[in-house]
């Protein structure tokens, strides 16, 4: 049955508001980015002067960015790679404490996410990775096994097990089939756990305030600490400016990933 005309114009209408609700935001700091504000670097005429600011920031733009590439490049690859391997566990093997272990992997949900800084903090000081990034993209990492492995058992759940059973009989063992058989098919949630981390690390300000210095500090961080001028005086345009350098990743990653996103939280949503 044909959808009448009336209701398809009503439903693009209806989209449209809601794109303009969502994107009108974003456009509104981009534009303020560059025009003039009191206060700001850029007080008279429109130009690039808040960037420039937010550039030679103490530490400098490209530091902090780099800081913030390595820190999701590690929450990135640790995310993946274990709850990749964490989901293919709980989905495929039988063994005691199995439903146990899954519970309390979910259960990182429930801890309050401040009260566990301050431990990890302590205790990274004794083992060497206080004020380092990859100790920032390990606790990272933490927080993401949760939603991830869930995800990644969801899709692993989602393959019938005939697949790799087969790929058994012709001589492969449990990690050969995982990686040449079932790892091309759950791809897209691979892609998905990869790019909530990349999310909650590129934008993450609470675990880099309690375990970095102002040397290794993220973005995020750093335009925290740029916002107070003299008298605490907000200087909003160096952090539109900034606001801007984080959303550009974002939005790349998100567009270019979208199918993948899409799948990925749908896996096994329907078993099959």
């Amino acid at each position: 049955m044909t959808t009448p005309l009336w209701k398809r114009v009503i439903a693009r209408v209806l989209e449209a508001v809601l794109a303009i609700i969502f994107i009108s935001p974003l456009l509104w700091v981009v534009v303020s980015s560059f025009s003039p504000q009191k206060g700001s670097a850029q007080s008279e005429g429109w130009g690039v002067a808040n960037y420039l600011t937010l550039f030679g920031y103490q530490e400098g733009l490209p530091k902090y960015l780099f800081n913030s590439i390595v820190v999701s490049l590690v929450a990135v690859v640790f995310s993946v790679v274990v709850c990749t391997l964490a989901g293919y566990s709980f989905s495929r093997f039988d063994y005691p404490g199995r439903n146990l272990g899954f519970m309390v992997t979910l259960s990182i949900l429930m801890v309050p996410y401040a009260s566990l800084l301050i431990p990890l903090m302590v205790w990274f000081k004794d083992i060497g990775l206080n004020d380092t990034l990859l100790g920032v993209g390990l606790v990272i990492t933490l927080f993401q096994l949760p939603m991830s492995t869930f995800i990644m058992r969801n899709a692993f759940d989602a393959i019938p097990k005939d697949m790799e059973e087969a790929a058994m009989v012709d001589g492969c063992n449990s990690f050969q089939a995982l990686v040449k058989i079932l790892v091309p098919v759950v791809k897209p949630s691979m892609v998905t756990v990869g790019l909530l981390a990349f999310l909650e690390a590129w934008n993450n300000f609470m675990i880099p305030l309690y375990l970095s210095s102002s040397a290794k500090s993220t973005l995020p961080l750093a335009m925290v600490n740029m916002r107070q001028q003299t008298m605490g005086v907000i200087d909003y345009g160096a952090t539109e400016a900034g606001v801007v350098v984080l959303l550009i990743p974002c939005a790349i990653l998100f567009l270019a990933l979208q199918k993948y996103y899409v799948k990925g939280f749908m896996a096994g949503a329907v078993k099959g």
